[in-house]
C-alpha cells in the first residue's frame, strides 16, 4: 500500500505542534501550575521539556520515519521475531480511551462558545456558571450531541488524508491559535491587578522545590504535554521523508509547545489575580471560574468566545492526531480505505464517550477505579499507566534494542556533538524517570 507524506517539514511541524498543543497545555497546564506554586514549577518543567521532553519526541518520531508504519508495525519492522510488538497496542488503547473522553470535554467547549455566541454567557446565567455547569454535564443527551458534532469534526480531516485533512487544518488551526493566545495575553496582562499573576508565574517560590511532588508534577506534565508515548508522534513521523532532518524539527516542536503553555498561563493567571481568584482552582478553572472572571471584564463577552473558540481550535488540533494513530494501524492490519477506518474508529470513540457522558448524569454512581467517575478512570488508565509504558518501550527499543549507531544514525545524530548526550538520556535517564512518574502515579512513591 502507498504510504501517504506530508508535504512539507513545516506541515509536519505544524501538526505536531497541533498533536501537543491540547487541552493539556491550556487547561491543564493551569490548574497543576497552580497547585504547585506557580513559577517554581514552571521552572521545573522548562527544564523538564529541554532534557528529557524532546529528546524522547525526537525518539519516537526517529522510530516512526525508520519504519515507515504504524505504531504496532514499526516495533514489528524494527524488532523483528519478538514480542515487543505488543507494547505498540498500548498506544491504540490509550486513543481509544483519552480521545472517547477528550471529546466530551472538547463538547463542553464547543457548547460554551455557542452560548457566547447567542449572547447567553454574555450575562451570568441565573443559577450561576457553576449551576449552568453542572446542569448541562448531567443532562442525558445534550452534552452527548455537543460530542457528536466534535468527533464529526475530527473524523472529517481525518478522512481527508494526511496532506490534505491533517497538514492542511493545522496550517490554519496552529498560527490563528498563536495569534488569539498572544492576543487574550496582551489583554489579560493589561487589566488592574494582573501583575500580581506575572509575578505568581515568572518569580519561582524557591521553598517549593522542597516538596518532591513538585519534581513529578512537572516531569509529568513535561512528558505529557507533548504527546509522547501514544504513538501519535510516531504515526506521525512514519509520514515525513527522509531528507527531513529531525533534530530541528524537534527541538522546534518541545519550544513551540512551550510556547503555548506559558501564553495560556499568561492568558488565565494574570486574570485569576486580577479578580481575586485562587489560582489553585483545579479543573473547574476553564468551566467555571473564567466565565465568571470573563463576565466582570471590560469586553468580557468577546474575550469568553474568542477563548473558547482557541480552546477548540487546540483541542481539534489534538484529537485528529489521537485518532490518527488507530486509523494507521487498521488500515494496514485490514487494508481498509482511510474514508473508512476513520469513520469507523471515530464512530467506536464516540459510542464510548457516550458512557463518559453519562458518568456526569445517570451514570454518576458507577466508579470503576476507586471513587473515580467514567472519565477520570478513562484517564487514569491511559494517562498513568499506558503512555508511560507505551514511552518506556519505545526508550528501550532505541536505547537497548538498537545499536548505539543505529540510534544515532535514525535520529540524524551520527555527525552531531549532542548525539551521545541524547543517547544517554535515551538510554538510562528517560527510562528511569518514567519508571519513577509510573510508580508516582499509581502510588508508589511520594
Amino acid at each position: 500500500m502507498h504510504r501517504e507524506k506530508w508535504g512539507t517539514k513545516l506541515g509536519f511541524m505544524l501538526a505536531a505542534m497541533g498533536s501537543a498543543v491540547g487541552l493539556g497545555n491550556i487547561w491543564r497546564f493551569s490548574f497543576v501550575a497552580g497547585n504547585n506554586g506557580g513559577g517554581a514549577f514552571l521552572l521545573l518543567y522548562l527544564l523538564f521539556v529541554l532534557i528529557i521532553g524532546i529528546p524522547l519526541l525526537l525518539t519516537e518520531v526517529s522510530i516512526g520515519r525508520k519504519a515507515e508504519s504504524d505504531v504496532v508495525g514499526s516495533f514489528q519492522k524494527l524488532a523483528k521475531g519478538t514480542p515487543w510488538y505488543l507494547t505498540g497496542f498500548f498506544g491504540i488503547i490509550s486513543a481509544f480511551l483519552i480521545l472517547s473522553f477528550y471529546a466530551v470535554v472538547a463538547g463542553w467547549a464547543i457548547f460554551y462558545f455557542w452560548n457566547y455566541i447567542n449572547g447567553s454567557f454574555f450575562t451570568q446565567p441565573a443559577v450561576g456558571y457553576e449551576g449552568a455547569f453542572g446542569q448541562f454535564i448531567g443532562h442525558t443527551w445534550h452534552p452527548i450531541a455537543w460530542t457528536a458534532l466534535f468527533m464529526i469534526l475530527t473524523i472529517v480531516i481525518v478522512l481527508s488524508g494526511v496532506k490534505k485533512g491533517i497538514e492542511a487544518a493545522n496550517k490554519i488551526f496552529m498560527p490563528l491559535l498563536a495569534l488569539i493566545l498572544i492576543a487574550l495575553a496582551v489583554f489579560s496582562i493589561s487589566l488592574d491587578g494582573a501583575s500580581e499573576g506575572v509575578k505568581f508565574l515568572f518569580q519561582p517560590n524557591w521553598s517549593a522545590l522542597s516538596e518532591p511532588s513538585i519534581y513529578i508534577a512537572a516531569l509529568g506534565q513535561a512528558f505529557f504535554s507533548l504527546s509522547l508515548g501514544m504513538g501519535a508522534m510516531l504515526t506521525y513521523g512514519s509520514y515525513l521523508r527522509k531528507e527531513n532532518k529531525l533534530p530541528s524539527a524537534a527541538l522546534g516542536i518541545g519550544l513551540m509547545d512551550t510556547f503555548f503553555a506559558v501564553i495560556s498561563g499568561l492568558v488565565i493567571f494574570p486574570a485569576v489575580f486580577a479578580f481575586g481568584i485562587d489560582p489553585s482552582s483545579g479543573p473547574p478553572l476553564v468551566f467555571i471560574t473564567l466565565p465568571s472572571i470573563f463576565e466582570q471584564m471590560p469586553l468580557g463577552g468577546i474575550v469568553g468566545l474568542v477563548f473558547f473558540f482557541a480552546l477548540i481550535l487546540a483541542s481539534l488540533s489534538s484529537s485528529v492526531s489521537i485518532l490518527e494513530v488507530p486509523t494507521a494501524y487498521f488500515m494496514r492490519v485490514f487494508g481498509w480505505t482511510r474514508f473508512a477506518t476513520s469513520v469507523l474508529m471515530g464512530s467506536i470513540m464516540f459510542v464510548m464517550g457516550i458512557a463518559v457522558s453519562l458518568g456526569f448524569g445517570i451514570w454518576s454512581g458507577i466508579t470503576p477505579i476507586g471513587e473515580r467517575n467514567i472519565l477520570d478512570s478513562m484517564d487514569y488508565i491511559a494517562s498513568n499507566i499506558l503512555l508511560p509504558l507505551g514511552g518506556l518501550s519505545m526508550a528501550l527499543l532505541v536505547g537497548w534494542y538498537f545499536k548505539k549507531s543505529e540510534a544515532l544514525e535514525s535520529a540524524d545524530l551520527s555527525s552531531s556533538s549532542i548525539g551521545g548526550f541524547w543517547y544517554f538520556i535515551v538510554k538510562w535517564m528517560a527510562p528511569i524517570l518514567i519508571i519513577l512518574i509510573f510508580l508516582n502515579k499509581i502510588g508508589v512513591i511520594f
